[in-house]
């Protein structure tokens, strides 16, 4: 199989999203911040506070949340050149390749580790911090998109 693409701003911005929530470190500072946010709002509202506590929390709360959904997406788009290139991937039984205007570099399935799938990508995960999207509107119609999944599934263990 053999998809060729380029990436909308929009999509990879969401995509980034996903990755960030994705990562159980994340998910659970923003769980603390939260109950954080919670308990000083039930503890202002029963006035065993200060309003300044609350305002605190509140403020912790925004900023969290402004920071994974705005400011990370928006700095790794900026910094990464790989989303303003143009793609060409082919799927084989033993590998993957990706190519652009500079070269190509073929992967053997056992480096990836992990895959995600979201409304707009397949995340290929090299590691924890590495990985490649792969956009599902590259993909000519749903039967290669499922053959696409079905193929992740096989050949990448999670």
């Amino acid at each position: 199989m053999k998809v060729s693409f380029t990436y909308d701003k929009k999509q990879v911005l969401q995509a980034l999203r996903y990755h960030f929530l994705s990562r159980k470190e994340i998910r659970l500072m923003i769980i603390l911040v939260n109950v954080f946010a919670l308990g000083s709002a039930f503890l202002f509202y029963f006035k065993k506070i200060l309003p300044l506590a609350f305002l605190v929390g509140s403020f912790l709360w925004f900023i969290l949340m402004l920071s994974f959904w705005f400011f990370l997406p928006g700095m790794v788009y900026r910094r990464a050149t790989t989303f303003k290139d143009h793609f060409i991937m082919t799927f084989d039984p033993d590998s993957f390749s990706v190519g652009n205007e500079r070269g190509s570099r073929s992967y053997p399935w056992k480096a990836v580790s992990n895959f995600l799938e979201t409304p707009h990508f397949f995340h290929l995960y090299f590691d924890s911090r590495s990985f490649f999207l792969v956009p599902k509107d590259s993909f000519s119609n749903s039967d290669e998109i499922y053959q696409m999944r079905h193929m992740l599934k096989e050949k990448i263990k999670n």
